[in-house]
């Protein structure tokens, strides 16, 4: 009588392989070594973050909170930049002919853009520091101090924006275009994401 268990010949013979939806539910890591061991596919989950209980869905939760941030190292490296610009335009030999208002949007673009450093950082604390079992918590916060760093982040680039273009351009000029990109940002940041949320409802 054959054998209804089939062998993987990647591993030479030597593992059973499943078979028919046993099959469909593994995948490998994509390292393309042999020795990977098979996982099970992350299935989406969109249940509401109130929804969630802190140790039943706790494998839920720290996917969600992962992904938080891996979306915090694609914003923190940007915004390092813009500090790296901020603290050292005080050595420029030009800096002190910025006039009155020049100075208020300077230290309102280094004082927002410390600010979203600091809040784009603390979810990283929270999951280092803060305790484990507080799942739902840490998650929540995390999120909230993400889009309170998002604002401060539009307001340190649209003032740090505002201070160049008032030195090369006319200042009506200047404004007219601070004002289109903070439209923009807006618009991008926070109006569309919540439109796709009404609607995905």
């Amino acid at each position: 009588m054959r054998s209804s268990i089939r062998t993987d010949e990647s591993d030479g013979g030597r593992l059973p392989a499943p078979a028919g939806d046993a099959a469909a539910r593994l995948r490998r890591p994509r390292t393309g070594y042999a020795c990977d061991v098979m996982e099970p596919e992350t299935i989406a989950d969109d249940r509401p973050l109130a929804a969630l209980d802190d140790h039943a869905d706790r494998e839920e939760l720290r996917r969600r909170y992962y992904g938080l941030l891996q979306e915090l190292r694609v914003l923190l490296p940007g915004v390092q930049i813009l500090v790296a610009f901020l603290m050292t335009a005080p050595f420029a030999e030009r800096f002190p002919q910025i006039d009155r208002v020049g100075m208020v949007l300077y230290g309102v673009a280094l004082t927002c853009s410390l600010l979203s450093v600091i809040a784009f950082v603390t979810p990283t604390a929270f999951h280092r520091v803060g305790r484990r079992q507080s799942r739902v918590q840490r998650l929540r916060w995390g999120i909230r101090v993400t889009r309170a760093g998002l604002v401060t982040l539009s307001i340190a680039l649209s003032s740090a924006f505002l201070l160049v273009t008032r030195w090369v351009f006319a200042e009506p000029v200047a404004w007219t275009i601070t004002a289109a990109l903070a439209v923009a940002m807006i618009a991008s940041w926070f109006v569309l994401p919540l439109c796709v949320r009404e609607r995905r409802r």
